[in-house]
């Protein structure tokens, strides 16, 4: 189905709240099978508010409004509806008693609450045990409308709201086929040139969504019946996974921890981590990972050179001769991780992150790294560009992926004894130059 999304507050239209409601909205949405057209985010304002709505239905199987049904003054979502349908505000008397029940549970006044029980005529609540949202039919179209308060909204989505539209009327839903393919190494328009053929197809339709340093290829089958769908699905998964080969490392919800940690587990490995110009960011997304335990020993953040050369045993000399940014100090880092940890595999990172640092010979973006496995250390030079954050996250990524790809080489060289998980190896250069940054 076709949907629209409109947020509602001065506070998001101001800037001083980021809209996150929106973006759940659209990506949830997007995994059950629905397209999301157009997203809008208005102030409070009764008129804006009834012509986004009325458009919106106009052109949309459905729509998802948050915001603005609270019980303060600027809370006018309710009263733009009434107006631009046309329907009277009706008192829900079940919807109040629950109200006031709640009040009751924790002594509270009402202070003004009774204002949320007022709806426009037709409402169907949809109950959260802390807010309620409800939905209405016009036209044919089912609107829901949502709180603003992100927990409530997310509960009340994916509770209430999608297995509503799955369930709706006319929906084609089954017939709709849908994968992401998670991909590091290659730049947008380079993956954008190697489908484009694939983008001709008709009843395909594929995505293209930077985020960081990776990039998510989105493919939607929109088939006329289930067996179209399949078909059409089986012929184009296996066209994109033949056409990028190796530079897609997951699929749909896969990150490259999770990737790691499944590798690492499948060879009975652990690792351990030594960062410096990332800060934790490795072990952060490490640990992410429920069950990451299983796998992850340990790391530092060795960020002064002192710290260096007292956990990690890192060469006094080495630090004087060469300086921290260097492949003698990133070795000697993945050495003395494992020295600190015991992991077989262990991974280094130290670089310039910037803005500021850098010099001729190492610019800003200039990042080794050390990469131990079962007591070899091999040392990676990469080169990135963008700020601070980007470079960052290019490093963490960059590390992880290395990992990635020395555990399939391992399990490849050992035979089929090893199953293949639904993951791409990720081959990249030593030295790399990532450009193209997007900042977020």
């Amino acid at each position: 189905m076709i949907g629209e999304i409109i947020a509602i507050g001065d506070e998001l239209t101001s800037g001083r709240i980021a809209n996150t409601t929106s973006r759940f909205a659209a990506h949830h949405l997007f995994a059950a099978g629905h397209e999301i057209v157009a997203m809008h985010t208005i102030g409070d304002t009764p008129e804006l508010i009834g012509e986004a709505l009325k458009r919106a239905i106009r052109r949309a199987d459905f729509v998802i409004v948050t915001g603005g049904l609270g019980s303060t003054t600027d809370d006018l979502t309710n009263e733009a509806v009434t107006r631009a349908l046309n329907r009277q505000s009706i008192l829900y008397p079940e919807l109040l008693e629950k109200i006031r029940a709640r009040l009751r549970e924790n002594h509270n006044q009402d202070n003004g609450l009774e204002k949320l029980a007022w709806l426009p005529e037709g409402a169907e609540i949809l109950t959260d045990k802390r807010m309620a949202g409800y939905m209405l039919v016009h036209d044919g179209v089912p609107i829901f409308f949502l709180p603003g308060v992100p927990s409530q909204m997310k509960h009340l989505l994916v509770e209430e709201v999608l297995p509503r539209l799955a369930t709706w009327t006319g929906n084609n839903r089954k017939h709709v086929r849908l994968r992401v393919y998670r991909t590091f190494g290659l730049p947008e328009l380079e993956i954008n040139r190697l489908l484009s053929d694939i983008e001709k197809t008709k009843r395909v339709k594929i995505g293209y969504y930077p985020v960081d340093c990776e990039v998510h290829v989105s493919l939607t089958i929109l088939g006329r019946d289930d067996d179209e769908a399949r078909r059409l699905f089986e012929e184009m998964d296996s066209a994109i996974t033949r056409i990028l080969g190796d530079a897609i490392y997951g699929i749909d919800r896969e990150t490259m921890a999770m990737v790691v940690g499944r590798l690492l587990q499948e060879s009975d490995r652990t690792i351990g981590v030594a960062e410096s110009c990332t800060g934790g960011l490795i072990a952060s997304k490490i640990t992410e990972i429920p069950g990451c335990s299983n796998w992850f020993t340990g790391g530092v953040v060795a960020y002064a050179n002192s710290v260096k050369e007292s956990l990690l045993q890192v060469d006094h000399d080495l630090l004087i001769r060469y300086g921290a940014v260097s492949d003698p100090v990133a070795e000697a880092m993945a050495r003395g991780i494992g020295r600190c940890t015991g992991a077989p595999v262990t991974l280094s990172v130290t670089g310039i992150a910037g803005p500021t640092g850098g010099s001729e010979e190492k610019p800003v973006g200039t990042v080794y790294f050390g990469l131990g496995f079962d007591g070899n250390i091999s040392t990676h030079l990469y080169r990135f560009s963008g700020n601070r954050k980007a470079i960052q996250e290019h490093a963490a990524m960059t590390g992880l992926d290395m990992v990635r790809r020395t555990l399939l080489d391992e399990r490849k060289a050992r035979g089929p004894q090893f199953p293949e998980p639904p993951v791409r190896e990720l081959v990249d250069d030593d030295t790399t130059q990532c450009t193209g940054n997007r900042e977020y």
